[in-house]
């Protein structure tokens, strides 16, 4: 069943939720100290500004706060120029999440999205349902668990979603997490549904490959290509296909 959608505006903003949780989440749920009061609030590192682990009454969620990277991150934090409540980094990551769930794909299911406007800009929040018990590719190459298995599951992993369209912009050991039984992809901030094309699909792999090398792969397992590497892209080869 499709998720519903609820869109509630606030002063200076308005708020985006699965219709179900709409009487339910306020401005409150993207404020860490509304959690932190109520001994629900658990801060981890990662990524640019890190996340709020968050007991809900959606049940155990992630909120993010989308922070800039890069030169620009240094002088402008967290804001980002303002065209419209549609275009925003949250609205336009919950809607695809929401696709996503509505292909029965591994990733993290969307609970409600903010924005709050500042004059020509924007800032926004983005919370999610929680992944519980994980490991990302990128710890289990570090432990010495990334083996022609895992490197396997993940090709097909990438496949399922590059088949219907879905492109990651950000393809890399951390953004895939491992659990016994299945793998996840997670943060698809600025992903987007494309037509079938080799280019981009390729360039995503690209991606995920240099991300690895990064990490120390090349290093870690001497014959990287043939023990990782090409397990994973037959892999994906193969569930593209079938």
């Amino acid at each position: 069943m499709m998720m519903q959608e609820q869109i509630r505006e606030e002063a200076g903003g308005g708020v985006l939720s699965d219709a179900s949780f709409a009487g339910v989440v306020d401005g409150g749920w993207f404020e860490p100290g509304y959690w932190r009061d109520r001994g629900a609030l658990e801060i981890q590192g990662g990524g640019r500004g890190g996340v709020a682990m968050i007991d809900t009454p959606a049940g155990r969620c992630v909120l993010r706060h989308y922070h800039r990277g890069g030169l620009i991150g240094r002088f402008n934090r967290d804001r980002y120029l303002w065209t419209g409540a549609a275009r925003t980094r949250s609205f336009a990551e919950f809607r695809l999440l929401a696709h996503i769930a509505g292909l029965k794909l591994p990733a993290p299911e969307p609970v409600a999205a903010r924005f709050r406007r500042h004059g020509f800009f924007y800032t926004a929040d983005l919370i999610t349902r929680r992944i519980d018990d994980v490991r990302t590719l990128a710890q289990c190459l570090a432990d010495g668990r990334l083996d022609s298995d895992l490197a396997r599951e993940t090709g097909a992993l990438v496949a399922r979603f590059h088949r219907e369209g879905v492109w990651h912009a950000d393809l890399n050991a951390h953004n895939v997490l491992v659990k016994p039984e299945a793998l996840y992809l997670i943060d698809f901030d600025r992903g987007a549904l494309r037509e079938p094309a080799e280019a981009w699909r390729l360039a995503n792999l690209a991606r995920l490959r240099r991300s690895l090398v990064k990490l120390g792969a090349t290093e870690r397992i001497p014959d990287f290509q043939a023990v990782i590497w090409q397990p994973l892209v037959y892999s994906y080869e193969r569930t593209m296909g079938a």
